[in-house]
């Protein structure tokens, strides 16, 4: 077991605590999916801002494992370890 550090933007800290890091403890051979597990278990409001009600990453939704978007590797079911880092990036729309 070790930590994953994930990293929010300043959109998503107050569904966080309001925490711009947080360091999610996760065994070697976790997935994606059961690290944003963990974080909608902790903090559920960050959960529905991810993930839609069938558990896919949300449309506007970016995730990043160490530089690489998880939608170009295996989705949540990419593997992440100790020591990883993930970025979870909103898009934002405007005119």
């Amino acid at each position: 077991m070790g930590d994953v550090l994930v990293r929010l933007p300043g959109v998503l800290e107050p569904a966080a605590g309001n925490q711009h890091t947080i360091a999610v403890d996760c065994p070697a051979g976790a997935t994606v999916g059961q690290l944003l597990d963990v974080l909608a278990r902790d903090y559920p409001v960050l959960g529905r801002r991810i993930r839609d009600e069938t558990g896919a990453i949300r449309r506007f939704v970016n995730l990043y494992l160490d530089g690489e978007d998880v939608r170009r590797l295996a989705g949540t079911d990419t593997a992440v370890g100790p020591g990883q880092q993930v970025d979870i990036i909103q898009s934002v729309a405007g005119g």
